[in-house]
């Protein structure tokens, strides 16, 4: 069992504990010597990580995706937390817990299913509703379905997100089409049960999340036309121009062009639907954003790509002495040996963060401190 995630280490704190490895990288202090920059992950979040003594003794012995046990120093470098190993060894399946390492729905998946099922169970149209039955009787689509994230990293990034994300946008459309009378709720609610299934084989999720050689070479919106392409052929009474619409609101829900798809939505549902999918994904990565912000201070997260611009800490903003973080003291410098000041590429060094500068004991620095207490009249 896991003993110590990313969101429960504490500054200035010696660690003990078990990551998954997600990102790896070999860089070169000035003296020629390597070092390792890594990021380091469990189901609660990644901790960027440095190890910069006896590195070549480790170095080849496990790679990205492995799971490690480390021991070393938790610090805040720039406002934000990260780990310095000091001993680092690969660590076989068998001596960890899967389920410690990779970020899940907060639902159930079996839950979260029969919900889908039900949904599916209440369309009223037949062929619609024959189609999806059809696709989910697939015992292989069904538990891929059930487990996939529904993107690598910008929204509902984690194992049940797809299906997650599936359900929002279907309790949506409900809002919608009650709102708006003359839209095809069936129509509606196939498309956003059906426009991201091409993610169950566009995305690798057994380790860290990544893209298959499919997925890279077609993405998941061609991917998801072929799958229920392969399916309609089982049905040949589908009616050729409800599978066109179909099809279309899948190819456009992108939106744009730049964007990914095929085709810009040319009619009602298919906007909808691209606005609907639009506004849940945003909504999932700001919240993801701020859950997982790894800023210690401040109202505002660093930057998010994904939604280009920084986002707000509203409940910091509104409320700062409740949710103020209690101040770290400052970090022990790294040992002489190990001293960041010989890599080539900067690295986060927690002693930079003190901005307090003393002064050498030279003539020079004798004769500057004697002019600065100098009263201004002379």
């Amino acid at each position: 069992m896991k003993s110590v995630f990313v969101t429960a280490m504490v500054p200035n704190e010696t660690i003990t504990t078990h990551f998954l490895v997600t990102h790896k990288e070999v860089r070169q202090k000035k003296t020629g010597e390597p070092y390792l920059s890594l990021l380091l992950a469990d189901r609660s979040g990644e901790i960027e990580a440095k190890m910069w003594d006896n590195v070549s003794e480790i170095l080849t012995t496990f790679e990205r995706d492995d799971f490690v046990k480390v021991k070393g120093l938790a610090q805040v470098y720039n406002n934000r937390p990260q780990f310095t190993i000091h001993k680092l060894r690969r660590l076989e399946d068998h001596e960890v817990e899967l389920t410690d390492y990779f970020p899940c729905s907060a639902r159930d998946a079996d839950e979260m299913f029969a919900e889908l099922l039900s949904i599916i169970e209440s369309l009223q149209n037949p062929h619609l509703k024959g189609l999806l039955e059809l696709i989910f009787s697939d015992e292989r689509v069904a538990s891929l379905y059930r487990r996939a994230p529904a993107a690598k990293s910008i929204h509902h990034a984690y194992l049940g997100g797809l299906i997650e994300h599936v359900l929002s946008l279907c309790a949506l459309s409900r809002t919608v089409a009650a709102h708006y009378h003359d839209v095809d709720l069936d129509l509606l609610l196939t498309a956003a049960i059906l426009h991201d299934i091409g993610k169950i084989e566009e995305l690798k999720f057994e380790r860290s999340f990544g893209y298959t050689t499919p997925g890279q070479l077609l993405g998941h919106i061609v991917i998801g036309v072929q799958m229920i392409g392969d399916k309609l052929r089982m049905l040949p009474d589908f009616p050729p121009k409800v599978r066109m619409l179909l099809e279309h609101i899948i190819l456009s829900h992108h939106g744009e062009l730049e964007f990914g798809s095929p085709k810009v939505p040319v009619f009602l549902e298919a906007l909808l639907f691209h606005h609907l999918d639009n506004l849940d994904s945003k909504v999932e990565a700001m919240r993801c954003a701020l859950a997982r912000d790894r800023q210690v201070d401040g109202e505002f997260t660093n930057w998010i790509p994904a939604l280009e611009r920084t986002v707000l800490k509203k409940d910091r903003f509104l409320h700062p002495q409740e949710t103020a973080a209690p101040p770290a003291s400052r970090p022990p410098s790294p040992p002489e040996h190990s001293d960041p000041h010989h890599e080539t590429k900067q690295a986060p060094r927690p002693a930079e963060s003190d901005k307090s500068v003393s002064v050498a004991n030279t003539v020079f620095a004798e004769k500057l401190q004697a002019v600065l207490r100098k009263p201004e009249s002379q």
